[in-house]
């Protein structure tokens, strides 16, 4: 299996909170195999178990792992043991936050440098800001994507679309393959991100969470 994300391709984030009826592995197993059927040529998921359950659909795994700490706004892999249980679990490739935001754990320089030296795997650096996907660059991320513009103090308010412009800032600056993430809530949207410079587009909430899409179509009727 290639761990390349193929240029042009959908990944299909599969997650879903403690608080959804569709949590679990088995349940996010599924949701991977209905993905790959569907076209997907990667998929992102959170915690070791559900990188293992997603595994079974034979794509690229982005492994990711979401730890909170009071006070703290880093959580998505903040610190190199949490890399390291991805990797144990079979994420091909390891995702991080890379924003230099306050963290309970590890830099993601250091994180960056461990994925790559010590686990001998791909990394994906999710960024907010021009100069932050520059930095990712630098630390020698593989992927730079755009997962957290919106959801920074100091990217908010979060648009209500996707922010295009940030890829192309990125596009122009960067040679590192760049990732569209981030309410890309329609397929013309997601085709945008590639014309506006994306090496592929990660759409999760639209594909993965049928009780948010019943949200949006229940709010839209209730108008």
């Amino acid at each position: 299996m290639s761990l390349e994300l193929k240029r042009g391709g959908l990944i299909v984030s599969c997650q879903a909170q403690a608080d959804n009826p569709l949590h679990g592995p088995i349940f996010m197993g599924a949701m991977a195999l209905a993905a790959r059927d569907g076209g997907a040529v990667g998929i992102r998921a959170n915690g070791p178990e559900d990188v293992r359950a997603c595994r079974v659909a034979g794509l690229p795994t982005i492994g990711i792992s979401k730890i909170k700490s009071d006070g703290f706004p880093v959580y998505i892999t903040p610190n190199r043991a949490a890399a390291q249980d991805l990797a144990k679990a079979g994420a091909d490739i390891i995702a991080l936050d890379c924003t230099p935001r306050p963290r309970n754990g590890d830099d993601p320089e250091s994180i960056v440098r461990f994925i790559r030296d010590e686990l001998g795997l791909e990394v994906f650096a999710d960024i907010s800001t021009l100069d932050e996907g520059l930095a990712a660059e630098q630390m020698g991320a593989t992927y730079v994507s755009t997962t957290l513009s919106g959801y920074t103090s100091y990217t908010e308010p979060k648009p209500e679309g996707p922010d295009l412009k940030l890829i192309e800032a990125l596009a122009s600056r960067i040679s590192t393959p760049i990732v569209a993430e981030g309410r890309f809530n329609t397929p013309q949207l997601a085709r945008n991100a590639l014309d506006a410079g994306a090496h592929a587009v990660v759409v999760g909430t639209m594909i993965t969470s049928p009780r948010e899409i019943t949200r949006a179509f229940a709010r839209s009727l209730a108008k």
